[in-house]
């Protein structure tokens, strides 16, 4: 694989501004895995990469759970930063299954699986790198992560992960980028209607449980 020597590439890639970080990842792979969950911090990567490698497809897991707000916020910046969204979605037998049986209430994690991780198992095979928007702001699972990893047969690259909230607010309001229209209802983080509530970094995710992510980072 790739990654002879993790520790030395992060050190490289930690010196460096995250459009060079960026910057660097496609031009030194062919095909570099984007996925966006169109979150109330996703502005700032899908800047970045519209810029960068404006043909880069961004791949967006569409669960069938999402707010009406999520879709009119992708929508919206897919028009503004005219992107290549692709939707991936769950087979629909199992989405209904999931639907029929409230199994965000019974097993979330299975739900999960369903709804976002099988559907990019279907194209994940296709990729050595993934990249993703995640922060370590955002709760102490993800302040830990380096900006570059491998696992599972995969390179994940998370150019933002030593950002923090300001250093997000900053770059949405210098580049004139809207805000997901929850952020000001509370809403930190969004995911799905059924697990989301208002709350500060992603404590609004799965609040009634211990459960913190969906399983597609893990």
């Amino acid at each position: 694989m790739y990654l002879v020597n993790k520790e030395k590439i992060n050190r490289s890639l930690s010196a460096k501004i995250v459009d060079a970080r960026v910057a660097q990842v496609f031009n030194s792979f062919k095909d570099v895995l984007f996925t966006s969950s169109f979150g109330t911090t996703s502005g700032v990567l899908l800047h970045m990469v519209s810029r960068i490698a404006p043909d880069c497809p961004v791949y967006f897991i569409d669960t069938g759970y999402h707010f009406d707000e999520t879709i009119a916020y992708k929508e919206r910046l897919t028009r503004l930063l005219d992107l290549n969204v692709i939707d991936l979605r769950p087979k629909p037998a199992d989405h209904s299954t999931t639907q029929n049986d409230q199994l965000w209430a019974q097993d979330p994690d299975k739900c999960c699986h369903i709804n976002k991780v099988e559907p990019l198992q279907r194209v994940k095979g296709n990729y050595k790198v993934w990249m993703s928007g995640l922060i370590g702001f955002q709760n102490r699972e993800r302040s830990s992560l380096p900006i570059m990893d491998e696992k599972d047969e995969i390179i994940k690259f998370y150019p933002l992960i030593d950002w923090n909230s300001s250093l997000v607010n900053e770059y949405i309001e210098v580049h004139g980028l809207p805000q997901h229209p929850l952020k000001e209802e509370g809403y930190n983080s969004v995911g799905c209607t059924h697990c989301t509530v208002p709350g500060s970094g992603r404590n609004g995710r799965w609040s009634d449980s211990g459960k913190t992510e969906c399983g597609l980072h893990q």
